[in-house]
């Protein structure tokens, strides 16, 4: 069973931005950090879930793939991957594909941590 999602899968052939390539490889490396991940298009971009909202993507940003972790503030983050400092939300951003690759393990490992803390 996968958890790529059609809805998904067409949100991304109809985003209309030079990062589109980018914002892919982000979405298979959050994906494949544990199989129970699923994903949904929310606030109209995609977002990834496991009892309750993960993280979702900001579609406008152009510079960088920014992707937003609802309760960021929560999550264990010991690489230090997660930025901002408000009370709730954090945002990861990658600049490019490798900046992702230097970062996948981070990304990993905090998606693990949110399953984790609610198994």
């Amino acid at each position: 069973m996968s958890n790529r999602n059609p809805e998904v899968e067409a949100w991304l052939a109809a985003y209309d931005n030079p990062r589109r390539d980018l914002v892919a490889q982000v979405r298979e490396v959050v994906l494949s950090a544990d199989p129970e991940v699923t994903e949904s298009i929310k606030w109209q971009a995609p977002t990834f879930m496991f009892r309750g909202n993960i993280a979702s993507f900001f579609p406008k940003s152009k510079k960088t793939v920014t992707l937003m972790f609802h309760q960021g503030a929560t999550i264990a983050d010991p690489d230090g991957l997660l930025e901002g400092d408000g009370a709730v939300s954090r945002v990861a951003r990658f600049a490019d594909a490798d900046d992702l690759e230097r970062k996948r393990a981070a990304l990993q490992a905090i998606i693990r941590a949110w399953i984790d803390e609610r198994r």
